[in-house]
């Protein structure tokens, strides 16, 4: 009978609990260094403060610095290429976004990673985008919006927080739909491109509602319709846009948030993190955060979150096949 060296006799019963967290056993993962979260766009947006609400909570949880990084730039592709590149052990994790995460697949000839190349783990927050315009802008409705562009065609311009993201394509969509032209001006992240908008330098925009909502409820901007099929419950009286014109009678769209993990990380990791963040789903504090912010929470299974996902990349791979839309990565 073959018989194990003393040394490794006396070491393997030391290895065996981290054996069995490796191939699945009952203990379940947890983090041995800090967790790095990336956001691939700049603070203020929805993927930030969903980071930052996030991030607390996880180095309460596992007793591990948790710690939040802005990684900006190219519509959210530089900081989503970032974690693709990461050691798949569960210490760096993306906070994504539909823009890079579903209808950059499809609208970038040329992205440096595929749907493959990230592991869903779980969602955080679902919400419409908003139309808010500035102050100046003569218009107190969407079809007076438009009746404006009209008037001024290639005259006004509109922000977005990067090129692929979900405010760009809602601002495409809405122009061919009505037949209007305005210059797209993308910025690295809806904060700053809230703040140009707050300043005059961009006429309108189409916002995360759940990041957008502070300025409209503060009266730096006016809002002027919902990009979902139904209004919101946090501003009951704004109506959906397919409501106020026979052009946008198919008009729907819905931005989503959530982590993400590289390709390759042990399904121990990913359960251990989507059980912790349905805890943290679970929380009062981020209920009420939600339902402030116009947004619903996205909590699933690993499973339930790359299904919804996939079904993104499908639906909006056929709204750019449909509008020919083409770009390069800038």
């Amino acid at each position: 009978m073959n018989r194990l060296p003393r040394r490794a006799a006396l070491i393997l019963p030391l290895a065996m609990p981290a054996i069995a967290r490796a191939q699945g056993g009952d203990a379940p993962w947890r983090p041995s260094q800090s967790i790095r979260l990336v956001v691939p766009a700049a603070p203020g947006g929805t993927a930030d403060i969903s980071a930052r609400l996030l991030a607390p909570y996880l180095q309460q949880h596992y007793g591990q610095n948790c710690v939040v990084e802005n990684r900006s730039g190219a519509g959210g592709v530089i900081g989503t290429q970032e974690v693709v590149r990461a050691t798949p052990d569960g210490h760096t994790l993306l906070l994504g976004n539909i823009g890079p995460q579903a209808i950059g697949l499809s609208l970038f000839r040329n992205l440096p990673y595929g749907r493959d190349s990230l592991i869903p783990v779980c969602g955080t927050v679902r919400g419409p985008n908003v139309l808010v315009v500035h102050p100046s802008i003569p218009a107190n409705t969407l079809p007076e919006l438009v009746a404006h562009l009209k008037q001024n065609p290639g005259k006004l311009s509109y922000g977005s927080p990067g090129v692929g993201q979900s405010p760009h394509l809602t601002g495409v969509w809405f122009t061919q739909a009505t037949g209007t032209e305005a210059i797209h001006v993308p910025f690295r992240g809806a904060g700053p491109a809230a703040m140009e908008l707050v300043a005059g330098n961009i006429q309108f925009m189409w916002d995360n509602l759940t990041s957008g909502i502070t300025q409209i409820r503060a009266g730096r901007v006016r809002a002027l319709a919902v990009s979902s099929a139904d209004r919101n419950h946090q501003l009951p009286d704004l109506p959906a846009a397919r409501e106020t014109m026979l052009e946008l009678a198919k008009f729907d769209v819905n931005t989503w948030f959530g982590v993400f993990a590289p390709a390759g990380t042990p399904r121990p990791v990913v359960e251990g993190l989507n059980a912790a963040m349905k805890a943290w789903h679970g929380t009062e504090e981020v209920q009420a955060r939600w339902r402030e912010m116009g947004g619903v929470s996205l909590y699933g299974t690993p499973e339930q979150f790359a299904g919804f996902v996939n079904n993104e990349i499908e639906k909006w791979g056929g709204v750019i096949r449909r509008e020919g839309l083409q770009l390069e990565v800038g």
